[in-house]
């Protein structure tokens, strides 16, 4: 893989890099009564990645199925894709698409751009650790990533939820993404 140094950190060549589908993870975890966590995923989607050179004029974007949902329950993903949550037939696609990195402390760069959810476009901000890059045993380049950022999921219109008779909710409001992934070379 082509790379350079960078503050001390070696990093891809700039150009245009595509999500590796097969090596990424895109998940979420949300507070399930107010005691657990639940943790779910999605399928499918695709993202690019293009390196400035000035990794800090870098962007990124990335395109999510809504109805590839999978939290491991057949009927809580069926409900997860009704009006009630993402309307997936509705809404078919969350989309992520960067605007500036705002600054970075070592291999921590802090990525903000606007996410759309249900056509209800927020600003966010992701905390995006660069992983390192190589070349895997079949002579590929790639690069790694881990991404997190948390949202309030009623600032996308997702509000339903069903009071407890122990006093708060079923579902929690905030919504905690987790990304960990690779990137390769666009083609």
């Amino acid at each position: 893989m082509s790379t350079r140094t960078w503050e001390s950190l070696t990093i891809p060549a700039a150009g245009a890099y595509t999500i590796d589908a097969a090596h990424t993870n895109v998940g979420f975890v949300v507070k399930h009564m107010m005691v657990s966590k639940v943790r779910g995923h999605f399928g499918t989607f695709s993202g690019s990645v293009t390196i400035a050179e000035n990794p800090l004029e870098s962007s990124a974007e990335l395109t999510i199925e809504t109805a590839s949902i999978d939290t491991g329950m057949p009927d809580r993903d069926g409900h997860l894709r009704s009006d009630d949550f993402l309307s997936a037939e509705k809404f078919p696609a969350i989309t992520f698409k960067s605007t500036r990195v705002t600054g970075h402390s070592g291999d921590e760069f802090t990525v903000v751009g606007d996410l759309t959810i249900r056509d209800v476009t927020r600003e966010v901000e992701l905390t995006v650790e660069y992983g390192g890059a190589g070349t895997n045993p079949w002579g590929q380049a790639v690069w790694g990533f881990s991404i997190t950022t948390e949202f309030d999921r009623e600032d996308f219109g997702l509000t339903w939820n069903q009071a407890l008779e122990t006093g708060g909710v079923l579902v929690g409001k905030k919504v905690k993404i987790e990304i960990e992934g690779e990137a390769n070379p666009a083609a």
